[in-house]
Order: structure tokens, then C-alpha cells, then sequence
């Protein structure tokens, strides 16, 4: 099928979203092209889920510059978007006395960088802010203005932000050639070609393959796969960090961390394995025994007796280091290499380029905006009254679908029914958390499939558990 549009953006995760809810603001026609099934199936799924505070970064990078903007508009953005964030801040940790002139480095940075809220913790107050670390710590640098966020959360809201303004969504649509055009681009994505007049390239770890299609050879860029692993543990009653606790980093990235998520589970990790599969998510038994290791530097105690699951992610990595981001060929717009910090990032990269597209198309605001959509507040973070108004107001919130994270059948069937809906098992878990417990799914899993295929009009064994061939069930008897 042919399709026309003036603006195309390959790629819906944080970044393609991002942009796409910017540009929705204008008077324009937008397509946002995606090969997987759902928007954050990338690596904006599959990360720490952490707004870095931007001492990290090198100085004059656009990096560090996007890092810091980025992590002063997350908590206004999560509480328009009514997305799950925090702002525990952080502590990078020196376990030997030779690591204090890397805390030391990673401070001057941060001055250079802009990043309040900056200062060197000696051990004995250290250990008074986190009881449980591990007691041969020698200093730490903390970053009070580091949060967490649910980061397929906030895609998500970005997504149907931007639906609600008129943005169209492709899934399922693999991008396999670019070409130029007189009026633009002609793009092949999946069985369709589409032709566009600008063309936005966040591609995540394929968006170096778009670039190198449209630029001569000392042009090309290079991206390296590197896979993280992770094992995530049960909310307990008590947090044992309230902070998210960093290790001295090295070449290969921030190092293992711990760290409560924006849900209240614990989160190990990530490693960081360089690897040819750019789409080789698969968990290894040497990788989660490493992340597992590390982590007890950190914190001694660490057992993995309340582990619910454990998911890698790959980090798209640019072999000079910093982003590739702005108009790098006349209409063609990119973000590549958006590894860490680049969820950070993302909301302030949206705003800078979306503004530089508009200008550069001479494109008018909207004279009204859609409001973000709302979300319901969770069942299961209700009080006992507000629980009873909710299932007089709609029956299905008094049937419990989730037992592990208490999701009623309300939840699920909304989940599906936002701008941007569920259409898989996972997009139900990352949308409504029904899945996300200590049974992953394995009370839950059959009746959500059945909610699914209710609400699609799809027979049951259409449903699958996320992108691809991944059907649930294989036939019926």
C-alpha cells in the first residue's frame, strides 16, 4: 500500500513519541512508523528507568546539554502525562580510596555541566543516608535532582498525547529502505511504501542503517549493540535504598546499580555486553550471575529469593560517544545513538528539534490542544472509600483479575481502550501491571487473554503475548 504524509517518524519509542507530541501541536499530517506491535518495544522498555541528573556526561557534549535540560522538565512532564516518577535522587559510590578521584571528576563535571544539587558525601554520613550499603564504602558523589520514572509508562502517555492531536501510528512496519526524492523521501516500511516531504529518524538501534542509506561513505555511522540484563526483585514493605546507588563508572557505562523502581519493586543491574544481534534481548545465565555480583558490592544483603523476573535491553551505542541529533542532510532530522542518558534526554531533544522541524516547514500552531489522556488512579493504590466509589461508578473494578498487583477487569479493559491501546498480553502488563506480580502472570495471563480478544474482536488464538508470532494459545481442542 502506498501512503503519503508530510512528516514521518521511524520509530515510537521515547524519542520517536516525544517528537510526535511536540509536532502534533502544529497544523500537519504526521505518521510515526514502528516495526515492532506496540510503541516501547525497544529499548525504552528495557532500561533502569532512571532521569540522570547529568554529571556524568562530558562537558559541551550534546549529551550532558540534552541530560540536564531533560531532567528539569521530568517532574512537571510525569505530572501533566499523570506518569509514575520520583525524585529519590542518587549516590555514585567509591568502595576504594582510589575511586574518590573519580567522584571528584564526576563533581567538576557536574558544576560544568549546570547539575544543582551536587556535593561529596563522606563515609560516616553516608552510611547514616543508607543503612544497607555495603559498610567499606569510602565517599559518595550525591545528585538530589536524579529520579526514577516508569519508562513504558511515560512512552505510553506520549503516544496517546500525540494520537489524541491527530498523530497516526503503523505498527508492524520494518523499514528496509530509504530513498531520496525530488518532493522529499520514499520510504519502504513493511509491505508499504511511504512517501514523506521530512523525514525523523529515532530508529533506536536501527537508526544508523536509515542514516548510512542517505549519506555518502565518510558520512556512515556505526552503532554497537550493547546488551544490559537485569533482575528485577518483589516490592517489599521497606525499601532497603531509598536512593538509586551507582558504582564508580567505567568505559562500558555507569556499571551495575540498585535501585528501587517507580513501582516499588528493586532493580539489579544492568551488565553491559557489546554483541552483533542488535535484536538479541535474551537473558544469559553468565550475564544475570555478573549483574548479580556487582550488585552485591553495593549491597551485601542482596538475595535473590524475591526475584519476580529478570529482561535485558540493548543500548544503542554510537562508537564516538555522544548523540547524533538535528537536521543532518536537507529533511532528514535524526536522533542516533541515544543510549544513556537518552530517556533523560528525550523530552528536551523533542521540544529543540520539534521547533527547528516546525520552523523549517514554516508549519502554524494549533489554535487548540487536545489534554493529555487520564489515566485512572491505580485500584490498588485506593483507599478502602475510594475503592467503593470505583466499582459503584463501574461494577468490572470489584472483579479482580491480578491477584499479585490487585488490577481489576476495569483496568485491563481500559489498558486496551486508550488512544494508543494494548493489543498483545504485554502491553496489558506494562500498561495496567496485571502480570507484573510474583506469579507473572500465571493466575491472570488466561482471563486477559480473554478480555483481549473480547475488546479486539479477535478469536483467542489471535492473541499474543508481545510483538511477533508470539501467539498464547495454538489451536483449540
Amino acid at each position: 500500500m502506498r501512503r503519503e504524509t508530510e512528516i514521518l517518524i521511524i520509530g515510537a519509542g521515547v524519542v520517536g513519541c516525544a517528537m510526535a507530541r511536540v509536532l502534533s501541536r502544529y497544523e500537519t499530517e504526521i505518521l510515526v512508523a514502528e516495526r515492532m506491535g506496540d510503541v516501547a518495544e525497544g529499548a525504552s522498555k528495557a532500561n533502569s528507568g532512571i532521569v540522570h541528573a547529568g554529571f556524568d556526561a562530558k562537558p559541551g557534549t550534546d549529551k550532558a546539554r540534552l541530560n540536564v535540560l531533560g531532567a528539569k522538565m521530568y517532574p512537571a512532564l510525569c505530572a501533566e502525562l499523570n506518569v509514575p516518577y520520583k525524585g529519590n535522587g542518587a549516590l555514585v559510590v567509591a568502595f576504594q580510596e582510589e575511586d574518590r578521584a573519580t567522584i571528584e571528576k564526576l563533581y567538576d563535571q557536574g558544576q560544568r555541566n549546570g547539575v544543582p544539587g551536587l556535593r561529596i558525601v563522606e563515609r560516616e554520613e553516608l552510611l547514616r543516608m543508607e543503612p544497607n550499603l555495603n559498610p567499606s564504602a569510602v565517599c559518595a558523589l550525591e545528585a538530589s535532582t536524579s529520579g526514577i520514572v516508569s519508562p513504558y509508562e511515560l512512552v505510553y502517555a506520549l503516544a496517546d498525547h500525540a494520537a489524541l492531536n491527530g498523530v497516526a501510528f503503523a505498527f508492524n512496519k520494518p523499514v528496509t529502505r530509504v530513498e531520496r526524492t525530488e518532493n522529499g523521501f520514499l520510504v519502504r516500511a513493511g509491505e508499504d511504501e511511504i512517501a514523506c516531504r521530512v523525514l525523523v529518524n529515532c530508529a533506536g538501534i536501527g537508526s544508523a542503517e536509515i542514516h548510512n542509506q542517505l549519506h555518502k561513505e565518510e558520512e556512515k555511522l556505526k552503532l554497537i549493540p550493547r546488551r544490559g540484563e537485569y533482575h528485577v526483585l518483589d516490592h517489599p514493605e521497606k525499601a532497603p535504598f531509598e536512593r538509586t546507588i551507582f558504582q564508580c563508572p567505567t568505559a562500558m557505562g555507569k556499571g551495575v546499580l540498585v535501585t528501587p523502581t517507580a513501582h516499588g519493586n528493586i532493580l539489579l543491574g544492568p551488565t553491559a555486553e557489546d554483541i552483533a544481534d542488535g535484536t538479541d534481548v535474551g537473558t544469559t545465565a553468565g550475564g544475570l550471575a555478573d549483574a548479580l555480583e556487582k550488585a552485591r558490592l553495593t549491597w551485601p544483603g542482596v538475595s535473590t529469593r524475591t526475584e519476580v523476573t529478570n529482561f535485558a535491553g540493548i543500548r544503542a551505542h554510537e562508537v564516538k560517544g555522544d548523540f547524533i541529533v538535528g537536521e543532518t542532510a536537507p529533511g532528514l532530522w535524526e536522533a542516533v545513538g541515544f543510549e544513556s542518558p537518552g530517556l533523560t534526554s528525550a523530552p528536551a531533544l523533542a521540544e529543540e528539534m520539534g521547533a527547528a522541524i516546525a520552523a523549517s516547514l514554516q508549519l502554524r500552531k494549533k489554535e487548540t490542544i487536545a489534554p493529555p489522556y487520564r489515566k485512572a488512579k491505580p485500584f490498588n493504590e485506593m483507599t478502602d472509600d475510594e475503592r467503593r466509589e470505583a466499582v459503584t461508578a463501574d461494577p468490572l473494578n470489584g472483579v479482580l483479575i491480578c491477584r499479585c498487583e490487585v488490577v481489576t477487569e476495569a483496568e485491563i479493559r481500559a489498558a486496551i481502550r486508550r488512544p494508543v491501546g494494548a493489543r498483545t498480553v504485554d502491553g496489558v502488563k506494562r500498561r495496567c501491571r496485571a502480570g507484573m506480580g510474583r506469579c507473572q502472570g500465571g493466575f491472570c495471563a488466561p482471563r486477559v487473554v480473554e478480555i483481549l480478544a473480547e475488546e479486539l474482536g479477535l478469536p483467542m488464538t489471535a492473541i499474543c503475548k508481545g510483538s511477533g508470532d508470539s501467539y498464547m494459545l495454538t489451536g483449540e481442542i
